[in-house]
């Protein structure tokens, strides 16, 4: 663990972690994966290390299958305690509730006016942009400098010019 100085973890010892819904195997992932015995992943806050208590339960699995503990600095929680694996399964489950809850007010947002017929979902903003950048593809214009000038990334660049054949 860490050395901890008038209460704070050293600058080192943090890292920004979280379980993305892109990658399961981020920089949560690469981090579980060098964790040995002894070692404490140490977290900010418990939802920017899981999504549900299934991910929650699968992390303390591979932390205690490797005999590491972990430590959330905004709960002052602690898995090296009874009390603090109690109160983790605890808060997990209440986090995943209210997540839960708010995307189910997010859905009975979207289904209303889609049942009117006002729901067109949110704007397509690189695909309005498609002729300019085939356009300026065709001049000979590369695709880092196309997305500066246009206002898209350089990702949405590619996508473009590859539906339309050109790469």
């Amino acid at each position: 663990m860490p050395t901890i100085v008038d209460g704070h973890y050293p600058r080192a010892a943090l890292h920004a972690l979280s379980l993305g819904s892109c990658s399961r195997l981020g920089r949560l992932g690469r981090r579980l994966t060098f964790i040995r015995k002894g070692d404490t992943l140490v977290v900010t806050k418990l939802d920017r290390l899981a999504r549900s208590i299934r991910d929650l339960v699968r992390i303390l699995a591979t932390l205690e299958e490797k005999q590491a503990a972990l430590r959330i600095i905004a709960m002052n929680l602690d898995t090296n305690t009874p009390t603090g694996r109690l109160l983790l399964h605890l808060v997990g489950s209440v986090s995943q509730f209210e997540r839960e809850i708010m995307l189910e007010r997010q859905r009975e947002g979207v289904a209303k006016p889609k049942r009117e017929g006002k729901y067109r979902g949110r704007a397509p903003t690189a695909r309005n942009k498609s002729a300019d950048v085939i356009a300026k593809f065709s001049a000979n214009q590369r695709p880092a400098d196309i997305a500066r000038s246009v206002g898209i990334g350089r990702a949405s660049v590619y996508r473009i010019l590859s539906d339309a054949g050109l790469v």
